[in-house]
């Protein structure tokens, strides 16, 4: 009967609080939308172009609702640039964030008074804040592991990518035409580099200088080695040297440093194994070697 009662009144909460949002934050007046209905606005360029009604425009209406300061951000909206996101993903990001922070207290504050019986308890309270800095934080935690996911799938074929461009560049075609032709290779075709590199095309064909698109390319993907990329094709088209050149030996570096950074993380398996080897093996390796002679010794001292 408890669990009942105690589920009952969640559930009532739940509710109010959900119909208490629906009223602040979408519901309109009937002048409103009467008025919307003879002239239409534009889609707002916040939410972008996500349909109306669908959760995802739901959070992107809460996360309008926040007031970061610009510096807080823009850091947000650069990491999700970085990650693959569009700029106006960031309401939703904020949305998602305040949306765990306010759900995951309720599922603590429901767990823990169905098993202990007791609501408002020091525990409880304390258990409902860290679950709610979790919920909070939890968004931007997944956030840099996209970003960090998404620069290796860059870093990672960015010596093949430039071996092309490099016989591309041998065979005759600028460094535009070797560009556009590298990313029509199906093996590239899906990678993000090769949709950064298509951004920068297009971007040179609008008439934007190529030195500024690719520094742009290399502030969107926080890559160090595009921007060590644009670097050199700046200073090959300043100086006059020889752009093949200097593609070759910029990706034989890549790919020395990609073979060293495989070397590291296979010296860092060893000391990974540590732990799962005294948490569950050595225990286990106890267990089989000791246990008889535990038993002999417990059936001699009876």
């Amino acid at each position: 009967m408890l669990y009942l009662v105690v589920f009952s009144v969640f559930a009532s909460v739940l509710l109010v609080s959900a119909i208490l949002c629906h009223y602040a934050f979408f519901s309109k007046s009937a002048v409103a939308q009467r008025l919307e209905e003879f002239f239409p606005r534009p889609q707002s360029a916040k939410t972008g172009m996500v349909p109306s009604g669908t959760w995802a425009y739901k959070l992107a209406k809460i996360g309008e609702k926040v007031k970061l300061p610009q510096k807080e951000e823009s850091k947000y909206v650069k990491a999700l640039v970085a990650a693959g996101f569009r700029k106006d993903a960031v309401y939703r990001f904020l949305g998602a964030k305040l949306l765990l922070a306010g759900v995951l207290p309720l599922i603590c504050l429901l767990a823990v008074a169905t098993t202990s019986r007791t609501f408002f308890t020091t525990q409880t309270l304390l258990a409902t804040a860290f679950f709610s800095i979790i919920g909070y934080l939890a968004p931007t935690y997944w956030l840099h592991l996209k970003v960090k996911a998404r620069q290796l799938e860059i870093f990672h074929p960015l010596p093949d990518i430039l071996d092309l461009v490099t016989l591309c560049v041998e065979a005759g075609l600028s460094i535009d035409a070797a560009l556009i032709r590298t990313t029509e290779t199906p093996q590239f075709r899906d990678n993000p580099l090769a949709i950064e590199i298509r951004q920068v095309t297009m971007e040179v064909r609008a008439g934007k200088p190529r030195v500024e698109s690719l520094k742009d390319m290399a502030v969107r993907t926080r890559v160090e080695d595009i921007g060590s990329f644009t670097t050199m094709v700046a200073q090959a088209e300043r100086f006059g040297t020889s752009l093949s050149h200097a593609l070759r030996t910029f990706s034989d570096e890549l790919r020395t440093k990609r073979r060293q950074m495989a070397e590291e993380a296979a010296a860092k398996t060893t000391i990974k194994l540590i732990f799962p080897l005294i948490m569950f093996i050595f225990p286990a390796l106890l267990v089989v070697i000791l246990g008889p002679a535990v038993v002999k010794l417990g059936k001699i001292f009876q």
